[in-house]
């Protein structure tokens, strides 16, 4: 996975690729040249006393110094641009796969864990990269090279590179093949940690409504220290390959010297020759070491790639028609025929044979106890699921083949838990229609009974709004949400259980506000409360996910029993209070 990851993600950036693979190998045979240099000037210069050699070799090292500077500048500022730009890539991949999922590939995967891959485990992808392009390129240069001019150098002593190098390689294995699962573990702890803070934070209220502060702490404490212990377990292994390289280098100079010594003592080889080896086999067990910071890159990073792959190779369960529709002639109609609709691996249906229509100029109203599927059959029109038999029609069209921007369009929802993005009261509610006017916004507000509380914030339009609108209370964020519907204009409307924050007194303003405002269009409301929907054109009564009523107020208050008991229920209680 990591491969074919990488593959797709390169190919666009091959120019860049080039060029560090030029300028890397440029500097790293310039590196390769230098110890023949330095051993020429010791065996001719200093040996013989020239002077004149010494200072024209000596310019001529410091000019490839220079030069092989320059390259591994440049060759790590073209890494570096390839690493982000890869990173920008897989995020946006990511961002954009997640954005077609569907409420079930969300679910399955879990926001905690989405937000990690797109944090976390991109970063480890597109650190890999940058290492990979600024020490992989020039670490086989550099071994290879150097073995080669070594064994130029003096062949007699290459038997030092033939132990010291599998020596390394041997150890650094036995220490990465130990690290490979603790990546592994590492990756799904952190997730876990990101899951038990986002629980925390999001329900703080309930936190400290039931007094569960020590053991959320105890909660998040255990998590995070297991992700501790699981980096302890790898830091302590990763700390562990320094010494080991550290020990076959010195222990590999300190052979070199004793071995070569006897043979400048017998003159069968020049101290400068002896010392281009020392430094050659530097190079070839350095060129080991940087190959071995890859291989302990390279198993975290594998890990975080199949992640990634995960998310990129799972396909939505909601997909766009291959020949979307994208005209209609019908304008506002919403028709269930048939429908059907079953969680994956559930015993039995949440929605079963759901036929009825909503016309525009009209109000249909749904009503059930909890869990009857009232939001799972709303969420079936723009397509949040797709039904698993019958059909859902949108102006006529099989919401399946028509276009997912023209449906889109034509729908306004108002959610059963209404969310806010953070910006301003303004930004909040253009957020389906940017060209929207001041007037129109105030308007919206108006009739979504939101005007008193902005015009009473000092910003007004400009107010600032927290994330999730947490800086305002479910009241005014559920009559925000309703502005912000309204502003868009669609041809049909959407209100899941969006009045249940609301006061009576509120709600029976929002609606009579809403009928005189909203004529043309199709409303669907869903509900809770029989007074919220008591004049609806037409109710729509589910029990276990099956129609049991359809008629208007009076009609089924005389034939269905179970409308009557939610009526009856509803009433006994308000008797009560």
């Amino acid at each position: 996975m990591l491969l074919r990851l990488l593959g797709r993600f390169l190919r666009p950036h091959w120019p860049l690729l080039i060029g560090v693979i030029v300028f890397q190998l440029a500097q790293s045979l310039l590196s390769l040249w230098l110890p023949t240099l330095n051993a020429a000037i010791t065996d001719n210069g200093i040996a013989k006393g020239d002077t004149g050699y010494i200072m024209a070799v000596g310019a001529e090292m410091l000019g490839v110094t220079l030069v092989q500077v320059a390259c591994a500048i440049t060759a790590v500022y073209f890494g570096a641009k390839v690493a982000m730009l890869v990173g920008r890539d897989l995020r946006e991949a990511i961002f954009r796969r997640v954005g077609e999922f569907s409420e079930r590939e969300v679910s399955s995967f879990g926001a905690p864990s989405l937000i990690t891959r797109n944090t976390n485990d991109v970063q480890q992808v597109q650190m890999l990269v940058m290492m990979t392009c600024t020490l992989l390129v020039s670490a086989p240069i550099l071994a290879v090279g150097g073995i080669v001019l070594a064994m130029q150098q003096d062949i007699e002593l290459s038997w030092l590179i033939a132990v010291s190098v599998p020596a390394l390689l041997v150890a650094v294995s036995i220490i990465i093949a130990r690290m490979v699962p603790l990546f592994r573990r590492m990756q799904d702890r952190i997730d876990r940690v990101n899951r038990v803070l986002r629980e925390q934070l999001t329900g703080l209220r309930v936190v400290r409504a039931f007094v569960r502060e020590r053991i959320e702490t105890d909660r998040f404490r255990t998590a995070n220290d297991e992700v501790t212990e699981t980096a302890l377990k790898a830091g302590r292994l990763f700390a562990l390959m320094f010494p080991i390289v550290m020990l076959v280098l010195n222990v590999s100079s300190v052979a070199v010297i004793w071995f070569g010594s006897f043979r400048v003592q017998d003159g069968s080889l020049q101290v400068g020759t002896l010392t281009a080896f020392l430094q050659y086999l530097m190079q070839i067990l350095m060129g080991v070491m940087m190959s071995t910071m890859m291989a302990v890159l390279v198993p975290r990073a594998s890990v975080c790639a199949d992640r990634i792959g995960e998310v990129l190779g799972t396909e939505p369960s909601v997909r766009a028609s291959e020949n979307p529709v994208t005209e209609v002639e019908a304008h506002g109609t919403v028709e269930f025929v048939d429908v059907g609709f079953s969680y994956p691996g559930a015993e039995h249906p949440v929605l079963t044979d759901i036929t009825f229509l909503a016309e525009a100029g009209r109000t249909t109203a749904i009503i059930g106890s909890t869990g009857a599927g009232k939001t799972t059959l709303v969420n079936l029109i723009p397509r949040l699921f797709d039904a698993t038999s019958g059909i859902v029609l949108v102006d006529g069209v099989d919401v399946a083949e028509l276009d997912p921007e023209v449906l889109w369009s034509r729908i306004g929802i108002v959610p059963q838990r209404p969310y806010l993005f953070s910006g301003t009261v303004a930004s909040n509610l253009r957020y389906g229609n940017p060209d929207a006017t001041d007037d129109e916004l105030w308007h919206a507000l108006e009739v979504a009974q939101a005007r008193d509380f902005v015009e009473a914030m000092p910003e007004g339009l400009d107010a600032p709004i927290a994330q999730g609108g947490t800086n305002v209370s479910g009241g005014q964020r559920q009559r925000l949400a309703i502005a912000r519907a309204l502003v868009r204009k669609p041809e049909i409307f959407v209100f899941d259980d969006s009045f249940s924050a609301l006061d009576t007194a509120t709600d029976a303003r929002l609606r009579a506000a809403l009928a005189r405002d909203v004529t043309d269009a199709t409303m669907i409301v869903v509900a809770q409360r029989v007074s919220t929907i008591v004049d609806a054109d037409q109710i729509i009564v589910l029990d276990d996910g099956r129609v049991v009523g359809r008629g208007t107020h009076d009609e089924l208050l005389e034939s269905n029993e179970t409308y009557a008991e939610i009526v009856s229920s509803q009433l006994a209680a308000q008797d009560a209070a």
